[in-house]
């Protein structure tokens, strides 16, 4: 590929906010009726989807088919089967802590609140998370990572049979991929948006334009919403120190000996 069409990628960028912040706006408004703020998180996934699909249809006729198809489905996938497993979980459930902590010091209106410091700001976060699926217009058929294409081993079945044996009601989920990383699930979604990146870059202009985009994402999964937050939920519970201490925090490896 010679050059980078900047021209292409500045008019795809509207029209991608706007597909994040439609489905963002939409799920406020559930909200809202619902009286539940949880269901954002349902739509972070959701998001993503809609920009892969919304991107994909403004490419069409451009780059190579293979890899757009390759990136869309890539990235609808993931996001379906991240809404549905966030859906799962919170099923039955109320409020979640951290919305009725953020909504409690609300200055003002709290559901405008919302809106601006949960909603919108998602919204923005997905848009530029997906700069790698924006240039599906520029992705050709270059020999630069064509084998690095993203694979994920959700541990979601596992974490599931666990849950449902009473026997194991209060205990730490260490069995399986859950015994090399203490955040197998975070670490698949680390993997699937550098993979998505490797299989766009093949050109250095295409790099510069959304290398931000994964490691916008890495430093969510590790520093902000993710792997840290969870760690502090999770602090208190029997048996997490011992578990914590021998198993890996983010990266898989096989665990520590006591």
């Amino acid at each position: 590929m010679s050059g980078f069409g900047w021209a292409e990628f500045a008019r795809d960028l509207p029209v991608a906010l706007g597909a994040a912040l439609g489905v963002m706006l939409v799920t406020f408004l559930i909200a809202l009726r619902k009286g539940v703020h949880r269901i954002v998180d349902v739509a972070w996934g959701l998001g993503f989807a809609a920009v892969a699909l919304v991107s994909y249809a403004m490419s069409t006729g451009d780059g190579d088919d293979g890899r757009r198809v390759l990136v869309t489905v890539l990235t609808v996938v993931w996001g379906l089967r991240l809404a549905v497993h966030i859906g799962r979980r919170g099923r039955g459930h109320g409020e979640d802590p951290r919305y009725e902590a953020l909504l409690a010091k609300a200055p003002g209106n709290p559901a405008l609140y919302a809106l601006r410091t949960v909603y919108l700001l998602q919204g923005a976060l997905v848009w530029l998370i997906s700069l790698p699926v924006l240039t599906l217009w520029a992705v050709m058929a270059a020999p630069v990572f064509p084998e690095l294409w993203a694979a994920v081993s959700s541990p979601d079945i596992d974490t599931f049979r666990f849950k449902a044996d009473p026997a194991n009601k209060g205990r730490i989920m260490d069995r399986g991929l859950w015994s090399w990383t203490r955040h197998p699930n975070y670490f698949g979604d680390f993997c699937v948006w550098w993979g998505l990146f490797l299989v766009v870059c093949t050109d250095p202009a295409v790099a510069a334009a959304t290398l931000v985009s994964p490691l916008v994402m890495s430093f969510l999964l590790t520093r902000g919403s993710g792997k840290a937050l969870l760690e502090r939920h999770m602090a208190g519970r029997p048996g997490y120190a011992e578990y914590r201490a021998r198993t890996s925090g983010f990266f898989p490896r096989p665990p520590r000996r006591s």
